[in-house]
């Protein structure tokens, strides 16, 4: 479980702590603005969602230990072309590849491998476990990162040219290369070769074929759309501590960094809480409390109280979203979702959850160019405040399909649901 939980967070260290740690930093050094960085996203998004149903199937079928280590030798070489500052085709070429490479071999087998780790009984635990421990993993290597990148600066950050500033960034890239790599080695490793547990009899597709027309599949990817945008919107944090808050590079990645420390806490919180009470309530709780921390966050200005407040509700944002994350995949325990189809259902979730990836930086970023400064992340947290009052009706359509038998019934798998019989 250890070794899942490293190679689970490093693998999107180069695509996703780059900007989240490093925003202001990336901007300046590749010359962006924020709509071009959110269109390079969105080619991420595009692929990883293509990716997304195969790669459940195939985690259906075969061992994780294979897919996840090809998936970080990939992912980590990549690493190397981003150091070489390619313009925004270049970069956007590179995160359609991260796109396939993260997810294609990598995701469902991840969420599978978790989720038979954790049983029937400690879905919540196990996941909490996943997402916390990634969490850790997370902000050890934001500090170091941090800690490299400052390095290279000049000891005034707020001095360092543009040049200066590339090559400090360019070390942090590297960084997060060789870790991606070094998890591979990990995983051949010490993961066993796990055999696979599904049907070789069936049709690849077939998983598929059956989670389509399951409307609590269907409603779980749904909190998780609304839960990743919540997740997405952590990403502007660093460049608000710098625009709006005053800080410096260094101090806005520092204050990201910071919040990453609480996720361990929050996803390990939330998966007990989901254990004892229930996944789905828990969820419902974690986006009342979004909701009203970003209406905070959306009139709040830094200055006297205001700014106390303000950074109250960036770590009770922080707590919230990552309970969220803690706990989303516990959903298919609590779904009664059979074992032989969690690749099939994992992918289907996930192809429909993570469509922010395509449309949430590019309309976030538009929101920032719109009106740069306070008032453009003013507007920025309001639109976040809508996706939580989304995200808290979602929850109650879903709550209300577990309560209904015709929705929770699953069909039965006639090779791996038969019981011997004796004579």
């Amino acid at each position: 479980m250890a070794t899942l939980v490293f190679a689970g967070e490093i693998i999107f260290g180069l695509p996703f702590h780059t900007a989240r740690f490093f925003r202001p930093t990336l901007l300046e050094a590749f010359e962006f603005t924020n709509t071009q960085l959110g269109d390079v996203f969105a080619v991420y998004g595009v692929t990883a969602m293509i990716a997304y149903f195969p790669g459940g199937m195939l985690a259906d079928r075969f061992s994780a230990r294979g897919l996840l280590t090809g998936s970080l030798i990939t992912t980590g070489m990549g690493g190397f072309y981003m150091a070489t500052y390619p313009g925004t085709l270049g970069m956007a070429v590179l995160y359609g590849y991260w796109g396939v490479t993260t997810i294609l071999l990598f995701w469902a087998a991840l969420i599978r491998a978790t989720r038979e780790w954790g049983g029937a009984t400690s879905q919540g635990r196990a996941f909490g476990i996943l997402d916390g421990g990634r969490g850790i993993v997370a902000a050890l290597f934001a500090t170091l990162a941090i800690s490299v990148l400052a390095g290279f600066l000049p000891e005034d950050a707020a001095l360092a040219n543009n040049e200066e500033r590339r090559g400090a960034f360019r070390a942090v890239i590297l960084l997060y290369s060789f870790a991606a790599i070094g998890a591979a080695l990990l995983i051949w490793i010490l993961m066993p070769p796990a055999k696979h547990t599904g049907d070789s009899s069936q049709s690849l597709f077939h998983g598929a074929a059956v989670v389509l027309t399951r409307p609590l599949v269907w409603a779980q990817a749904a909190v998780i759309v609304c839960a990743y945008c919540a997740y997405k919107g952590l990403d502007n944090f660093s460049l608000y501590a710098v625009q709006v808050l005053g800080m410096n590079e260094v101090e806005g990645a520092q204050l990201s960094a910071y919040g990453a420390y609480i996720r361990p806490v929050a996803a390990v919180a939330a998966g007990l809480l989901a254990d004892r009470w229930s996944a789905g309530k828990t969820i419902g709780a974690s986006f009342i409390v979004l909701l009203f921390s970003y209406a905070m966050l959306s009139f709040a200005l830094p200055d006297g109280p205001g700014l106390a407040l303000i950074y109250a509700n960036i770590f009770v944002s922080f707590f919230a979203v990552f309970a969220l994350r803690g706990v989303y995949f516990a959903l298919l325990e609590e779904n009664k979702t059979p074992a032989y189809f969690t690749g099939a259902a994992t992918g289907m979730v996930s192809f429909v959850g993570y469509t922010p990836e395509i449309f949430f930086a590019p309309i976030t970023g538009r929101i920032l160019d719109a009106a740069p400064g306070i008032v453009g992340h003013q507007n920025y947290f309001l639109f976040l405040t809508g996706v939580a009052a989304i995200g808290i009706v979602v929850v109650a359509g879903l709550l209300r399909l577990q309560q209904s038998r015709s929705s929770s019934e699953w069909p039965s798998h006639p090779a791996l649901d038969a019981k011997p019989t004796t004579k």
